[in-house]
């Protein structure tokens, strides 16, 4: 956080201080002070010249800033709102991993021509299959459009039959010494119960049907109203979770180049039929040692065994954690795992993004949503996606913390 905008938000500059924040003509670096002008778009006196002034910001500067996987969530989620998007930044926010894929599903599903021509030209959304779900029953694609998404598709139920059991050689990857002795450990721990499972076959998890998530996530909340009201089932939390520098995602082959996007989409279909080939202490241990493509294959296994290995692999990037607390593609054990390990915890995007998937157990919802920063705070209250209890818990912690040491801050 720049800090100017510490001491902004202590009330603690001068009048003319803020006034010149709100134009933009203090003299920062602009990652800082589109920073703060976003914060300062909230303010009850200057939050006008604020807008105004991110409205007519240059595009390249803010190009700059939005294309950085640095860049805080505040700035990014400001542009990413339908009031404030302009259409020349949006092709560098699809492709910034710290938008979270729920956000890009949002988007694809009620996108207009315009953003539906921006997300097929993106790699990542292109290699995101809930991205490409969504797209699919977006009435602005094209006949010609859905049929080459979904002609991707088409080789992944061959899977199945094809030649011998798959050996992890043929994945041509070298464990190192740290995952090693993870792996080690985890087979170690839990040698029974892969015994057990060792005959499972591979399974993607399905998307649950949306009647059925709605009436999960009203009877959870209902049961915790009941038993103990919306305040009591928060538990203590950790530590206070601050934001931390994301790590550089590897990015697609970008579209302009047919050939090399066509043998990344040949690549990604022969991981799939590969691991579906293996048995499950064969995917425990690929989970461990694998690549960032196997182990967002992975991840959706109905083996919880193959998804905890996932999370426990040293090799996990913290991108990647904050993408699986975001999706809504994944199991209640996933979200529970993640929830279980600290260092993930410390992660603020990732608390951030549980809080507000609706895929995530109410219990450590209600857990997380007392570490959200009053900015998401502000947001989690009208996400209707969430359990009623949810919103209500947000909006009462928002207006404690929004109220501390000042006026409210809408």
């Amino acid at each position: 956080m720049a800090p100017i905008l510490e001491l902004i938000k202590k009330n603690a500059v001068p009048v003319n201080v803020m006034r010149s924040a709100a134009r933009g003509a203090l003299p920062l670096p602009a990652d800082e002070t589109l920073e703060v002008l976003v914060y300062m778009a909230q303010h009850p006196l200057f939050g006008q010249d604020a807008r105004m002034t991110l409205a007519g910001w240059d595009a390249q500067a803010a190009l700059e800033v939005l294309g950085k996987d640095t860049a805080t969530p505040e700035v990014l989620l400001y542009y990413w709102q339908p009031e404030n998007r302009r259409p020349v930044l949006m092709p560098t926010l699809i492709e910034n991993p710290a938008i979270p894929e729920n956000l890009l599903m949002e988007l694809a599903d009620t996108a207009s021509r315009e953003t539906v021509k921006m997300l097929l030209a993106s790699a990542r959304a292109r290699s995101t299959p809930g991205v490409v779900e969504a797209l699919l029953g977006n009435s602005n694609l094209t006949p010609e459009e859905a049929q080459e998404l979904q002609g991707r598709g088409h080789a992944e139920p061959e899977a199945a039959s094809q030649g011998p059991e798959q050996t992890l050689e043929e994945f041509e990857v070298v464990p190192d010494p740290e995952s090693a002795a993870a792996l080690e450990a985890f087979q170690r721990e839990h040698a029974a119960a892969i015994a057990a499972e060792e005959g499972k076959p591979f399974e993607l998890v399905k998307d649950e049907e949306p009647a059925a998530e709605a009436q999960r996530t009203e009877a959870a909340a209902s049961v915790a109203e009941e038993r103990d009201g919306p305040m009591a089932a928060i538990a203590s939390a950790s530590d206070e979770a601050a934001v931390a520098a994301q790590s550089a995602a590897t990015r697609s082959v970008p579209l302009e180049n047919p050939d090399e996007f066509e043998a990344a989409e040949q690549k990604k279909l022969t991981v799939l039929q590969r691991v579906s080939k293996l048995n499950v202490g064969q995917r425990i241990k690929l989970g461990f040692i694998g690549g960032k493509e196997e182990r967002a294959l992975l991840i959706r296994d109905t083996a919880r065994l193959v998804q905890n290995a996932v999370l426990a692999s040293p090799k996990l990037t913290d991108a990647e954690a904050e993408s699986f607390a975001a999706s809504k593609n994944l199991q209640e054990n996933v979200f529970r795992e993640i929830a279980r390990q600290r260092r993930f915890l410390k992660l603020y995007p990732v608390v951030r993004n549980l809080a507000n998937n609706p895929r995530c157990p109410l219990d450590i919802s209600l857990t997380l949503v007392k570490t959200l920063h009053v900015y998401d705070l502000k947001s989690l209250r009208h996400n209707k996606n969430v359990p009623d209890t949810i919103r209500k818990v947000a909006s009462k912690l928002y207006t404690e913390k929004a109220t501390r040491g000042g006026s409210k801050k809408e």
